[in-house]
C-alpha cells in the first residue's frame, strides 16, 4: 500500500512537471516570434544644417509613406538631429521645414530590413538639398555565419562571388549600389530670364539682356560631386553672343573643390566710346578656383582658397585672388574672421548660400569681373577686405555684429550720360542698358553692422539691421571741366549711418515666397556695395523685392515650375548727380533701378 501511494505520487508529480514544461514552451514561443520582426525593422535618421553648417534646432521633420500620408512628425534636437526608429521596410518621403528657409523634400527613401538610412539636409533661402546614404546597423543579422560558409563552399555560388569580390553578401544593398548606382542624387535647373542686371554682387549691369541658364548636378559613385552650369544669350546692340560655362568637381571624403569658369561677353559699341560704329572686342574671362575646408581643432574651422583669373579685353590681365575665413566657437556663439583680396570670393560666400548649390553657381556664372576703361586701357576692380563678425542664436532669434575695412582699386560705377558725352576712352558700355561703366579710381572705407533675425514661424521671418558705412560724395554739383580726371577728383569718401528691414514670408494658399527689403541712408550719398564675408545679409539701397511663384505643371513631368520677379531699387535712391559746364547732367550709381523676370524649371 505504501509503495502504491509513492508510485501514484510519483506519476502525478511527473504529469505536473510535463504539463509545466509544455505550458512554459507555449508561453515563451509567442515571445520569440514577437521579438523577431523587430530585428527586421529599419530606421531613418539624419541632421539638419544651414548653408554655413550651423545645426538647426526645432526644425519640423515630417515622415510620409508611399501614399503621401503623414506617418510621424518630430522636431530636431539642439545638434540638429532627428530619428525615426522601428520603421516597417517600405518607401518613404520626408519634408523638413524651418522659418526663413525653403522646405527640403526628399522622396523615394528606401528603408530596408536591418538597415538605417542616413540623411544630410542642407537648408538654403531658395533651394535646399538632401543627401542620402545607407549604412548597415547590425551587420550579419540577416544571415548567419553558417549559411555564409555554405554559400562560399558550394560550387554554384562561387563564380558569383568571384565576379563581385568587394560585395558583402550580408548587405544586398551594397551590391546594388556597386553595380547600378553610378549616378545618384541628380538634380537640375532650366531658367529663361530677361531684363537688367540680376547679380547681387555687382552693380555693373553687364549681364545678358535675354538669357537661358541651365544647371545639372549629380553624384558619381556616391563620392564625386560634379556640377555643370551654363548661360547663353545676346547682349543689347551687339552681334556677339554672351556665353558662359562653369564646371565644379569635389569629393565627399577628401580634397578641395575645383571650379572652372569661362565666359565670353559681346560688348556693344557706341559712338561715345571709340568714335565709330560697330562692335567692341569681346570680353573673355577664365577663372580656376580651389576651395578647401579644414578642421584645425575641435570648434575651429578654416575655409580657404584662391582664384586664378584671366581677363582679355584690349589686353590680357592675369591676377590671383586669395580668400580665407576662420570660424571659431566662442561661448554660445560663433566668431568669424575673413580676408579676401581681388575679386569678391563668391565661392566662399556659397557657405552663406544664396539659393542653394545650383542657384549659387548660377549667380556666380552671371557675375563678371568689374572691368572698366581708363585712358583707353582696360582695368579690373580689385579690393582688399578684412572683416570680423560674431553671431549667436537664442531659440528662434539670431543676433549678429560685424566690422570691416576695405581698400578698392579701379572702382567701377554705373554712369548715365548723354550719348555724345566726351569721355572717349573712359566709358565702357553696359550690356543690358544705355548706361556705361566709369572708373572712379581708388578709395578706402570702413564700416560696422548689427542685425537681429526673428523667425516668427515657418512661413515668416523678420530681419532688422543697422550700421555705419563708407559712402561716396562730391565736393560740388558742377564739373569744372568736361574731363574724366576732374570727375574723379570731385569724388570723396565719407561715413554715413544706414538702417535696413527685411521681411521674408510665404503667402498661404498660393505658395508665393516674397522677400522685401528697404534700406534707409543719406539720399545725397552713393553707397557702394560691400560683400560681407561673415554676415548673412547683403546691403541693398532703397526698396527691393523678390518674388517666387510656384506654377502648376501639366502632365507627368517631374520637378516643379516657378516664375520669378526681381525688383531692385524701385525708388531710384542712392544716385549721385553731377552737372557739366554746359548744363548737361551725369548720374553715378551703385545700385541702378532694375527689373528682371524669369521662368525656372527645377527637377
Amino acid at each position: 500500500m505504501h509503495a502504491q501511494i509513492n508510485g501514484t505520487a510519483f506519476l502525478a508529480l511527473t504529469a505536473r512537471f510535463a504539463a509545466a514544461m509544455v505550458l512554459g514552451s507555449a508561453c515563451t514561443l509567442p515571445v520569440c516570434f514577437a521579438v523577431s520582426p523587430v530585428r527586421l525593422a529599419g530606421s531613418l535618421l539624419g541632421s539638419v544644417h544651414d548653408s554655413s553648417g550651423v545645426p538647426q534646432m526645432g526644425a519640423v521633420v515630417q515622415l510620409y509613406n508611399r501614399n503621401e500620408k503623414l506617418v510621424e512628425k518630430v522636431l530636431t534636437t539642439a545638434q540638429g538631429g532627428f530619428t525615426f526608429a522601428s520603421l516597417v521596410p517600405d518607401v518613404y518621403s520626408i519634408k523638413v521645414s524651418v522659418a526663413s528657409f525653403v522646405p527640403a523634400i526628399k522622396r523615394n527613401i528606401l528603408v530596408q530590413p536591418g538597415m538605417q538610412s542616413v540623411l544630410a539636409i542642407n537648408l538654403a533661402s531658395v533651394l535646399s538639398t538632401v543627401e542620402l546614404l545607407y549604412t548597415s546597423r547590425n551587420p550579419g543579422t540577416l544571415m548567419s555565419d553558417d549559411w555564409k560558409w555554405v554559400l562560399r563552399s558550394t560550387m554554384t555560388s562561387r563564380p558569383v562571388t568571384r565576379m563581385l569580390p568587394g560585395v558583402d553578401i550580408s548587405d544586398p544593398n551594397q551590391g546594388q549600389h556597386t553595380v547600378t548606382a553610378i549616378f545618384s542624387d541628380t538634380r537640375g535647373l532650366l531658367k529663361l530670364s530677361a531684363g537688367e542686371s540680376q547679380s547681387p554682387f555687382t552693380a555693373s549691369g553687364n549681364q545678358p539682356d535675354l538669357g537661358t541658364t541651365f544647371a545639372l548636378a549629380t553624384s558619381v559613385f556616391g563620392r564625386n560631386q560634379v556640377q555643370v552650369t551654363g548661360n547663353f544669350g545676346y547682349a543689347m546692340n551687339s552681334d556677339n553672343p554672351t556665353t558662359g560655362f562653369r564646371t565644379s568637381f569635389s569629393r565627399s571624403d577628401v580634397g578641395p573643390e575645383v571650379k572652372l569658369t569661362v565666359q565670353q561677353i559681346g560688348m556693344p559699341a557706341r559712338g561715345m566710346v571709340i568714335g565709330q560704329s560697330g562692335n567692341l572686342p569681346a570680353l573673355r574671362t577664365m577663372s580656376v578656383t580651389l576651395i578647401e575646408r579644414m578642421e584645425l581643432t575641435e570648434g575651429l574651422q578654416l575655409d580657404y582658397g584662391a582664384s586664378l583669373d584671366s581677363v582679355t579685353y584690349l589686353d590680357r590681365l592675369n591676377y590671383i585672388s586669395p580668400f580665407a575665413r576662420l570660424t571659431y566657437k566662442v561661448g554660445p556663439g560663433t566668431l568669424d574672421i575673413g580676408y579676401s583680396s581681388g575679386a569678391p570670393p563668391v565661392d566662399l560666400l556659397n557657405a552663406r548660400e544664396l539659393d542653394g548649390s545650383l542657384q549659387s553657381d548660377v549667380a556666380a556664372l552671371s557675375l563678371l569681373p568689374r572691368v572698366s576703361l581708363r585712358n583707353g586701357r582696360a582695368e579690373v576692380q580689385r579690393s582688399e577686405d578684412v572683416e570680423i563678425g560674431y553671431r549667436v542664436q537664442s531659440g528662434s532669434r539670431t543676433y549678429s555684429v560685424g566690422a570691416y575695412h576695405e581698400y578698392v582699386r579701379n572702382a567701377a560705377l554705373t554712369m548715365t550720360a548723354p550719348d555724345d558725352f566726351g569721355f572717349i576712352g573712359d566709358l565702357l558700355p553696359e550690356l543690358s542698358s544705355r548706361s556705361s561703366v566709369f572708373n572712379i579710381g581708388n578709395y578706402a572705407r570702413s564700416g560696422y553692422t548689427a542685425s537681429v533675425t526673428q523667425n516668427v514661424n515657418e512661413n515668416l521671418s523678420l530681419v532688422l539691421a543697422a550700421g555705419r558705412s563708407g559712402v561716396l560724395t562730391t565736393d560740388g554739383s558742377t564739373l569744372a571741366s568736361e574731363t574724366p580726371s576732374d570727375l574723379r577728383d570731385m569724388i570723396r569718401s565719407s561715413q554715413r549711418h544706414w538702417a535696413r528691414g527685411i521681411v521674408t514670408g510665404v503667402v498661404p494658399g498660393l505658395g508665393s515666397r516674397i522677400t522685401a527689403s528697404y534700406e534707409w541712408t543719406d539720399a545725397t550719398a552713393l553707397t557702394p556695395g560691400h560683400v560681407f564675408l561673415t554676415q548673412k545679409i547683403y546691403p541693398e539701397t532703397g526698396l527691393n523685392a523678390r518674388i517666387r511663384q510656384p506654377l502648376p505643371i501639366f502632365g507627368s513631368l517631374p520637378g516643379r515650375l516657378e516664375a520669378t520677379v526681381e525688383l531692385r531699387n524701385m525708388l531710384a535712391q542712392g544716385y549721385l548727380p553731377v552737372s557739366t559746364p554746359d548744363g548737361r547732367r551725369l548720374i553715378l550709381s551703385s545700385f541702378p533701378r532694375a527689373i528682371r523676370g524669369g521662368l525656372a524649371f527645377i527637377f
